[in-house]
Parts: C-alpha cells; structure tokens; sequence
C-alpha cells in the first residue's frame, strides 16, 4: 500500500511540475512575441499582449504610463515602421500556486546596451498578459558614482516638483 501512495504522490508532484513547465514556456512566447512585435513595429500585436490595464515604467523617472498613454507615446515610433528592438538573453519566471499570475526578470540586449526588464503577468481567458512592465538601465556598481553626478541635477528638479503635489 505504502508503494501505491509513493507512486500516487511521485505522479502528482511531476503532474505538478509538468504543469508548471508548460505555463512557464507560454509565458516566455508571450514575452517573446511582445518583444518580437516591438522589433517589427507591429502595434496591434504588441499591445494586445498587454492587460487592459497595464502599466509601463520606462527608464525615466516621469515614464509612467497606463496603456492608453503608452500606446500614444508609442505609435509614432510604430508608425516610423522602426520601434524598439529587445532581445531576452537571460530570463527568470515565477508563478504562484494557482497558475494565474506570474512575475519575472530578463536581461534584455537592447540598443541602450544591457537593461533589465521585469514585470508582471495575469492569466485572462487562458492566454498570458502583461500587467506590469518596468525597464530599467543596468549600472556596473563601478561606475555608479559618475551616474550619480550625471543624474544629480535632474533628479534633485524632479524630487522638489513631487514633494510639492
């Protein structure tokens, strides 16, 4: 008896990890379309693979957008016929118990050399969709002191006008 519940359980845990895997590969297509879309400035289809209410947290601080102000920040880059091109070199995905959201980071080779994206999927419909997306500069920790300086200025303006909301 003891073998039969040994086996039952062996049986539900790989079920469980097969599951996981599936899931985990839909949703690397679905980053990797949406990058893809981008790369070949389809608009339709980049968009569609965002939550209606998504959120886009760009690489500047003021870069925060819903859906409909990041797609009106970014058609007349779709409509030059010339968007952004991410390719995914090195990604993590996480998804919780009941397979209905997930979160994840990628290092990401873009034209502003290595960034990180990370962000958050929701499961609508039985597709995966992105609900949150932040991109972000990746800074050698060496190098961050002339960051610093470079950004000071800005960034002291940018702090006053929120502390005054």
């Amino acid at each position: 008896m003891n073998k039969l519940l040994l086996i039952f359980v062996t049986l539900l845990v790989l079920g469980k990890i097969q599951g996981q895997t599936s899931e985990k590969e839909s949703i690397q297509l679905t980053l990797d379309n949406w990058h893809k879309a981008a790369g070949e400035a389809n608009f339709v289809n980049y968009f569609e693979l965002l939550t209606e209410d998504a959120i886009f947290i760009g690489t500047d601080a003021a870069e925060v957008w819903n859906k409909t102000e990041f797609m009106a920040f970014s058609k007349p880059y779709f409509d030059q016929g010339k968007a952004w091109d991410f390719k995914a070199v090195e990604r993590n995905i996480y998804l919780d118990s009941a397979g209905k959201v997930a979160w994840f980071d990628e290092l990401l080779d873009t034209w502003m050399q290595l960034c990180r994206g990370s962000g958050v999927l929701l499961k609508e419909n039985g597709k995966w969709k992105i609900a949150q997306y932040v991109l972000s500069l990746t800074i050698p920790n060496e190098e961050i002191d002339p960051v610093i300086a470079l950004k000071k200025e800005r960034d002291s303006t940018y702090l006053n006008g929120l502390k005054k909301r």
